[in-house]
């Protein structure tokens, strides 16, 4: 579908069933149209002489009544803005010797960021691709080994979260379009960063769309052939959920899954609003159910499962329902990992209360705890996100502060949440600029502050060093790695929790395979704290971040480390004692 350049022409061939006549014309063509062809089912092709790469145009179409429609092309990979003409496009692109390896799942560490305010060149214009490549070594000597990036598939003016797509196959153009923004996968794997793609599938637009009406049917106030034209069109974005059950916008939407895993080469897909694919209102009612939405996923995932069952899918459902990481074998969607936003309202909830009588070290525990399907690596793990720290809300140092983000309670609170995420059992996931103490309300006019880079190093540093222990760069924290995962100690009282983590079983194999993180989420330090252990001899500090190394305000409370003592605690065969500072997280483990 779309439009196929060859040295000498270009095939075009669109879908438009309702029409009595359809004619391509370009730039090849001063604008004169030249007519397609009827083929079977509604499509129309033809191939044109002298319709070469870069060449604009638009398909005319004459509907039932004789209106004569000007129709930019629903699969066009470039257009010249959303409401521009389309492009025909260069395929062609040297990847050179990129043979990426997908990082193991239970070692990713994902980067969520927008293209245009993550590093542009000033404020008065978006950032690019160009801009993001910029910064890969930046995130690579961060330790982060995936970004997910926000839609970057063209929408109407300039800026946006994105969330608005126009041109569901063509990469916006203010970005640097479809060839820069295979320049940044291309450099990405070379930085040993695998890249997520954000999809929007629940709906298109609603603005600057092609396909609304695209061919002059329609059925009431409805959208015409790719979309329901009856109550389930009906979004909170706009009247334009695709018609999932139409065999051609099926494919247009599995089409376009499988033209960025494989044209575009990127590693992963993170599918918006999942619950708005699979139910009208997003919500459990099964009179709203939409069954074509869900074995539509279904078609995807089991052609990535014969195609590249190395590539990740991510869903954004957000309603903890474990049916969506379910293989379509046992009647599941087929994702590959969720967001789980339950562990991201209760960590927020946790570092964000005023009062430390207020916490519940009892549903952190709980949310610590959580997986799906018993694969602790069926989630994502996070504490800000584009949601979260938007739309009236921001981010964390400035809700737990306003106006003072760099204050002691709001880093101290802040990493406290940042270190359960980096450590509790899950694919963890950071926001830009989560690192450098980023405050304010997330918008898509205002730049992320790289000059805050300098400001906080130090916990730059903290977070960069968390990375190295949850992906064991260091050999050290083997067990953050696992499946294994047991909350051992909850103080309700002190407001401390602890857990263990380890590769595989019911418990730790080896000394070497066990890793404990003690979180005291009061602000309180304990000089001698007792906690149960596994196993017997000297547990090390491998992080403690009430580092004065991280923050000069923070208190270089003194964790060493422990010696065990054959007195059973927290159901453990031994125990220990440790100081630990307010706010705080250590991460400890044992030689092999």
């Amino acid at each position: 579908m779309g439009a196929i350049a060859a040295p000498l022409g270009t095939t075009f061939r669109v879908w438009a069933p309702a029409a009595q006549q359809v004619a391509v014309m370009g730039t090849f063509s001063e604008w004169q149209p030249l007519p397609l062809f009827a083929e079977a089912d509604g499509y129309w092709g033809a191939d044109v002489p002298g319709a070469l790469v870069g060449h604009e145009y638009k398909y005319n179409i004459t509907t039932p009544a004789g209106d004569v429609l000007a129709r930019n092309d629903p699969y066009a990979r470039e257009v010249t803005a959303s409401d521009g003409n389309s492009v025909v496009p260069d395929l062609h692109f040297e990847w050179g010797d990129d043979a990426f390896q997908m990082p193991p799942w239970n070692e990713l560490v994902i980067y969520e960021l927008h293209v245009g305010t993550f590093n542009p060149h000033n404020d008065h214009e978006p950032g690019t691709f160009y801009g993001v490549m910029g910064k890969l070594p930046y995130l690579h000597s961060l330790g982060i080994n995936a970004i997910e990036i926000m839609p970057p598939t063209e929408f109407p003016g300039g800026r946006s979260w994105g969330y608005n797509p126009a041109h569901p196959y063509a990469l916006e153009t203010s970005y640097g379009g479809a060839r820069a923004f295979k320049e940044l996968v291309k450099a990405a794997h070379q930085h040993g960063i695998a890249v997520i793609l954000d999809v929007v599938y629940n709906h298109f637009g609603p603005d600057h769309l092609p396909h609304w009406r695209f061919d002059g049917w329609h059925e009431g106030e409805g959208g015409g052939i790719y979309f329901y034209n009856d109550w389930r069109a009906e979004t909170p974005w706009g009247h334009t959920r695709p018609d999932y059950g139409r065999p051609e916008v099926r494919q247009y939407i599995r089409d376009n899954a499988l033209m960025w895993l494989e044209d575009y080469r990127v590693d992963g897909l993170r599918t918006d609003a999942l619950a708005y694919v699979r139910n009208v209102h997003g919500g459990d009612d099964p009179a709203a159910d939409l069954p074509d939405g869900w074995s539509l996923m279904q078609w995807i995932h089991e052609e990535l499962a014969g195609r590249s069952p190395w590539k990740i899918t991510i869903a954004e459902d957000l309603k903890g329902d474990a049916r969506i990481t379910q293989p379509v074998a046992q009647g599941g969607e087929g994702f590959k990992a969720q967001w789980d936003i339950g562990f991201a309202h209760t960590v927020r909830r946790a570092v964000t209360e005023p009062l430390d009588a207020n916490r519940s070290m009892t549903s952190l525990a709980e949310c610590i705890g959580h997986r799906y399907n018993n694969d602790a690596f069926q989630r994502v793990i996070y504490t800000e996100s584009h949601d979260e720290v938007a739309n009236g809300a921001a981010r964390i140092p400035e809700q737990i502060m306003p106006g003072q983000a760099a204050h002691w309670f709001p880093k101290k609170r802040a990493t406290l949440g940042a270190a359960l995420a980096l450590t509790a059992p899950g694919i963890p996931m950071l926001f830009q600029g989560q690192e450098l103490l980023e405050d304010g309300e997330f918008a898509d006019t205002r730049p992320l502050q790289w000059d805050r880079l300098l400001a906080f190093f130090g916990l730059v540093t903290l977070y960069r060093d968390l990375i190295a222990l949850r992906r064991n760069l260091r050999g050290t924290t083997r067990g953050l790695t696992g499946q294994g995962c047991r909350v051992h100690h909850v103080n309700d009282e002190a407001k401390l929790l602890a857990f263990l983590r380890w590769t595989d079983g019911d418990a730790p194999t080896t000394p070497a395979d066990a890793t404990l993180v003690l979180a005291n989420c009061s602000g309180t330090a304990f000089d001698d704290y007792r906690i149960g252990l596994p196993t017997g001899g000297t547990w090390y500090v491998r992080f403690n971040s009430d580092w004065g190394g991280y923050d000069a305000e923070f208190g270089d409370f003194e964790s060493l480390g422990l010696e065990t003592v054959a007195e059973a605690a927290d159901g453990l065969p031994f125990s220990g004692r440790i100081g630990v500072g307010p706010y705080s997280v250590l991460v400890l483990s044992q030689n092999a």
